[in-house]
Parts: structure tokens; sequence; C-alpha cells
């Protein structure tokens, strides 16, 4: 849990007289509302302050392990959850807040739940679910350089569309994905939600398991190798029928920008911003006019002449140290371009901590980013890293909604690299040319 929608759920369980059910299997930590520029200033806006404030305080009240801002283990709960191996195939995992399906990359049933029901696991340790309908989504193939996990979950939510996963969890399957790390298949995972599953997942196999040993809370020893027994049958059998199923191949998928305000409304880099004639459906139509005009854009456009003047690379989608290390390597040597303020942000404390030993800090402040400390940062307006009105983003985040980084802000999602590039050169570009 967090500390945006946890107050109510503790304050049902005093109205209740009940206690926490399994605080041992209960985690908290703050991130949506935190700083990070300095974090050890008072936070300035009182609503955050107080929610921070507020989890603390009944985190220890009813015995909650807590990863506080003092806390070296401190960060997005979907990004600290798996590195310290609370994340474990074959678990239920609930959280209040919609990414939580990023866990389901462990083959875990992982759900993002509302207030109510938060209260509801707190006191029973149960959620009451209607059974999904199952949606496999294959990727066969292997994606060519510079095409990344995100450029492939974009494409797949550009065609199955905004409502494609309605009522129903995703598997991912198809040698693309068997492929993937794990920072990928969290990646993947994370943007289920976008295409309007309940959830996302992969079955597990030996990159979850080298992942997941030696992790804080994951079994030691042979507990291990026993869990390794009963995870290991978790996989999908061959031959498994599904009540929905999509194909695609990721040698076909090309470095993806959204142009709209919606995950759904997205293109390739070397494609252009479409005209709402294009789309037959008239609720389509009306809506890529809409976001045509929050955007700023014309249809027509080329991506490739769109120039952001803010890049943030970070949030739980896209904050891991592999998305690091990736934009590192396209940012090494150069500079941000004239006009344009960017920002990294890890995702935890413990991936800064590993960016800054492996001196990924200085390349970019070389550069002329800003190294900031762990949080969700400028993937939503809850912090200090709002953007200003009027401004447009190239975000690694999983949301361009209308006024999800600040009023009248226009965001573009694309993979780290994407974004690293937009930065050097003032303006999108295919970075497959600089791979």
């Amino acid at each position: 849990m967090h500390e945006v929608t946890s107050p109510q759920a503790f304050d049902g369980l005093r109205l209740s007289h009940r206690r926490v059910r399994r605080p041992d299997l209960t985690f908290a930590t703050v991130d949506h509302n935190v700083p990070t520029a300095n974090r050890s200033a008072p936070i300035q806006d009182p609503i955050s302050a107080k929610q921070i404030e507020v989890l603390g305080n009944n985190c220890e009240e009813f015995g909650i392990t807590y990863f506080d801002l003092k806390s070296p283990y401190q960060g997005i709960m979907h990004v600290i959850a798996p590195e310290l191996g609370i994340t474990l195939p074959g678990t239920t995992i609930a959280c209040g807040d919609s990414h939580t399906d990023t866990h389901g990359a462990f083959g875990t049933l992982a759900l993002g739940i509302g207030t109510t029901e938060v209260e509801h696991v707190l006191a029973t340790q149960c959620l009451w679910l209607t059974k999904p309908e199952t949606f496999e989504i294959r990727v066969d193939g292997s994606p060519s350089a510079g095409v990344t996990a995100k450029d492939i979950i974009l494409s797949i939510i550009g065609k199955i569309g905004q409502a494609g996963g309605t009522g129903r969890v995703v598997e991912y399957r198809g040698q693309a994905i068997v492929n993937m790390s794990m920072d990928e298949r969290m990646t993947i995972c994370n943007m289920s939600v976008e295409g309007g599953a309940r959830a996302g997942l992969i079955s597990p196999d030996e990159t979850t398991f080298r992942y997941l040993q030696g992790r804080m809370y994951a079994p030691k020893g042979d507990d291990f190798e026993k869990a390794k027994e009963e995870w290991s049958q978790l996989k999908t059998r061959d031959g498994a029928s599904f009540d929905k199923s999509f194909r695609m191949n990721a040698d076909r998928i090309a470095p993806q920008v959204t142009w709209g305000t919606t995950p759904a409304m997205v293109t390739d880099v070397t494609g252009c911003v479409p005209h709402p004639e294009e789309f037959d459906d008239p609720n389509l139509a009306n809506a890529s006019k809409r976001a045509l005009e929050y955007m700023g854009l014309e249809a027509g456009t080329p991506i490739q002449a769109i120039r952001p003047n803010r890049v943030f690379i970070g949030s739980c989608t896209n904050s891991r140290l592999s998305d690091l290390v990736a934009a590192s390597k396209v940012v090494k040597g150069k500079k941000v371009a004239s006009g344009v303020r960017a920002m990294i942000v890890p995702g935890s404390q413990i991936t800064k901590l590993q960016a800054e030993k492996l001196g990924l800090d200085k390349v970019f402040k070389e550069a002329g980013f800003e190294w900031r400390e762990s949080g969700c940062s400028s993937c939503l307006a809850m912090n200090p890293d709002t953007l200003a009105p009027g401004e447009r983003c190239a975000s690694t985040s999983n949301r361009n909604f209308e006024n999800r980084q600040g009023r009248d802000v226009r965001t573009h999602l694309v993979s780290p690299i994407m974004a690293a590039a937009a930065a050097i050169e003032g303006h999108f570009v295919d970075v497959r040319e600089w791979i």
C-alpha cells in the first residue's frame, strides 16, 4: 500500500474495531507524493505532507512493515516489491493502485483495487472476485535493435484498443516474451490495465527464478529449491485454450510514440499524426479530434517533427536499472538540446544506488539531465515534479491522459531510449538509427 489510497481503509478498521489480519503479509511505502529533489526539506504541500504522516502513524499502530523516506528500501511500490523478493510466483497480490498488474510478470495474480477493497483485504486477507475470462496475447519473433518492451506493449494496446482486455486476465506468451528479462516483463505487465485488462501475467521460468534468488524476502536455501519446484508447476500447459487470443510478430514493430490522450492513440515513430476521418468508428473519430485539440497537434504532422520541451525517464513502467543503463548509452558524450528540461528518476533507492555505483548519475548530469531521488515523480501531478500548463513531455510513464502530468500538459509515451534521444535532439527521432 501507499499513502494515497490507504487512509480511509485504516479509518474503516478503527470504526469497526478490527485489526489487520496478516500484518506479516502487508507492506507499505511512500511514493506518490514524495519530493525527488530534496527529500530532507519539509514537504510544502499540506495534503501530501499529511498523507505521508498518516501512513507512518497507521503502519506503526497496526504493526505493518513500512519503507519510509529514510529507508534504503523506499521507492515506487511496483519497483521495490520485486526488488525485495516480496513478489513471488503463485501468490495473489492486491494494492490500491491500478498498476499493480506489474507483479504479474512473476506469475502472480496481481490486482489493483479500490480503497474499500483495501480495507476488506486488511481485515480479512480475502477478495471477492468474479472469475475473469482469459486472454492470450502471443508475441512471436524477435524485436529489432532499438525496439523495446515498452514499444511492444504500446503496439499491443494500439491494436487491441483501450478496452480490448476488459473483464479478462491477459497471459503474455510467445518467444519474444520468453526471451525478455524480468525488467522487460514488468514493463509489459505494467500496462495491461491500459488495454482494459483486470490483470496481466507471464508464466514463471528460470529467468524468474534467477531474478528472485537471494532477495531479502524470497525463500532461502532448501526452501528456495522447494519453492522453485512448486513455481515450475505454474506454467500454462501446451495446448491450453483461452477465451480470447491475439497474435503479433515482434520483428514487425517499430519504436512507438503516442500522439493522443490514451495509450491506444499510438503510432510508429516513422509515421504521422492520424486524421480523425481515418477511424471508421465515429466514437474513435470524435475522441481523436478532441485529443488533437488538447495535444495542440495537426493531423498529418510527422511524429519526428514533434518537439517536447520536457523529458521524464522514470515511473513504475520504466525506472529500473536496465532502463537507466539503456538510456545512459544513448546520452553518453552528448548534451540535452537547448530549451529541453530532462530528468531521471530511479524507481527505488536500491536502483539509485546501483546506478550510481555504475557511474550513470555522472553520465546523465554531464549530458544535462537532472538526477533525482526515487518516487513516482512526473508520472502524475501529485508531487512537486508537476509540469507547467502547455508543456509537452516525452515520458516513459504509462498514461497520457488529459492533465495527468499537470493541467493542460501534453504527454507522449515512449521508451527510455526514445525519450533519451528526444532529449538530445529536441524532437522525436527513430532511435534505431542511433543503435
